[in-house]
């Protein structure tokens, strides 16, 4: 099972940028597609970006345009770079295979162990 480190969040101010990365484990990466999630305090975690192992890319409406997911399967790390950020994308980001819905698209996946999780706080 993959283990999954994730990195890159930090305190931003609103409309700025941050990129984060998740690098996993053992070596059937590039098999997986892959997910970030964004939990808030009290809320489930959410799909929000996924990239199948095609390259193939989707995002919920909250994020579509602002936030790009991409992976290095040499890497074996998927990013997620977040621009024009807003107070509202606050929230603890973790990386795992994808696994729920975004818009029309069912992503079957079995989730793996979830790594710690990155904070991102947006606030002036």
């Amino acid at each position: 099972q993959m283990q999954l480190v994730e990195s890159g969040g930090g305190l931003v101010q609103p409309g700025g940028s941050l990129r984060l990365s998740c690098t996993a484990s053992g070596n059937t990466f590039r098999y997986y597609a892959m997910g970030w999630y964004r939990q808030v305090p009290g809320s489930q975690r959410d799909l929000v970006a996924a990239i199948t192992a095609g390259d193939t890319t989707d995002y919920v409406d909250s994020v579509e345009g602002r936030f790009t997911i991409s992976r290095d399967n040499a890497r074996n790390t998927v990013y997620l770079q977040m621009n024009s950020l807003k107070p509202e994308d606050t929230a603890v980001f973790y990386c795992n295979i994808a696994t729920g819905r975004i818009g029309s698209t069912w992503y079957p996946g079995t989730l793996g162990s979830w790594g710690q999780g990155t904070q991102v706080t947006v606030s002036s």
